[in-house]
């Protein structure tokens, strides 16, 4: 466990202040209602289906216009010969994560849902590469990576392009053929469950939410204790610009995982791991104590930010048939 940080019974009783930014629901709001001249050749979603090889998945190549229009790069995978509507998981990605290969992520699939991989935005360096551009305002004197990335605003910053891209994603699910609207849940690892703990804010009626061990949570507080990235990007940014901490703390709370938990109704399912030094656990529960809807936490109390990894999928795979059998399917 990080040594500034909480013990589990310390954690799960967290509880600090926290104010929300002013104008937090209208900021969000008109950004999600901004349709912006967009560079994209088409506003709609495109699905083209692509050889992977593959026998028993079907994959699909997928664009769709996010934010300001510009097109957002995914893969679908769907079960082969699978009668539709069809349960869905839509998936953002950890730091630095692109969508990767097409015949790559086959679990959900082959569990017999639709599961959308949403590239994300100008990453894609780590382990796995990414099709995605940014367009990159408020970027000057930014320190490497994307927490500072805009950070003059929050109207510039990074993350208010990729929670727009992520949202708009859920939404091109609900209206493809072969999914059913009422049966769409969103996860994701690390940077992907602080967007998915987002998008539940954001996106009324999702049936579920699974965050894994999610960055992005009560950020003053990981800012201050994480001793390694990205959250230190913003102490080398404030060590800089020492004039700014006030400022920069204002735009990140747009973009905090635990102000989004607390407008989120959907079914909700945490990890957390108490050795994480990436993203300290308190920053975690920070979140988990707030989310609004229903919810359940498995902690993983001797890992680090692996958290549960395959331990914690077959807990989601679970989760996800049991919450799915309880809705009706709303096409049929």
């Amino acid at each position: 466990m990080p040594s500034a940080d909480l013990t589990l019974a310390e954690c799960r009783a967290y509880r600090p202040e926290l104010p929300l930014p002013d104008g937090f629901d209208a900021f969000w709001s008109d950004t999600l209602d901004e349709k912006g001249p967009g560079g994209a050749p088409d506003r709609q979603p495109r699905f083209d289906e692509v050889d992977s090889g593959l026998v028993q998945v079907r994959v699909y190549d997928v664009s769709v216009p996010g934010y300001d229009g510009r097109p957002v790069r995914g893969w679908l995978r769907m079960p082969a010969g699978a009668a539709g509507p069809l349960g869905c998981v839509v998936e953002f990605l950890g730091y630095g994560r692109g969508r990767g290969l097409a015949h790559e992520q086959l679990m959900w699939a082959c569990a017999g849902y639709a599961h959308l991989v949403m590239d994300t935005r100008g990453q894609g360096w780590s382990s796995a590469t990414g099709d995605t551009p940014d367009t990159d305002p408020g970027s000057a004197g930014t320190v490497p990576g994307f927490l500072t990335r805009g950070v003059e605003s929050p109207g510039t910053h990074y993350y208010r392009r990729v929670f727009t891209d992520a949202v708009r994603c859920v939404r091109a699910m609900r209206e493809h053929p072969e999914v059913d609207p009422a049966r769409i849940v969103v996860t994701g690892v690390s940077q992907g469950g602080g967007i998915a703990l987002a998008v539940a804010g954001l996106v009324p009626g999702l049936a579920g939410v699974m965050p894994d061990v999610p960055f992005l949570c009560n950020i003053p507080r990981a800012a201050r204790i994480a001793a390694t990235p990205p959250y230190t990007e913003i102490a080398a940014y404030l060590r800089l610009h020492r004039d700014r901490v006030e400022p920069v703390f204002r735009t990140l709370s747009y973009f905090d995982g635990a102000h989004h938990a607390t407008r989120a109704t959907a079914p909700a399912l945490f990890s957390i791991a108490m050795a994480d030094d990436i993203c300290p656990p308190s920053t975690c529960f920070t979140a988990y104590n707030r989310y609004a809807g229903p919810k359940e936490v498995r902690v993983y109390e001797f890992n680090g930010h692996e958290g549960g990894t395959e331990h914690h999928r077959a807990e989601q795979l679970a989760w996800v048939r049991t919450l799915f059998a309880g809705l009706p399917a709303e096409r049929s």
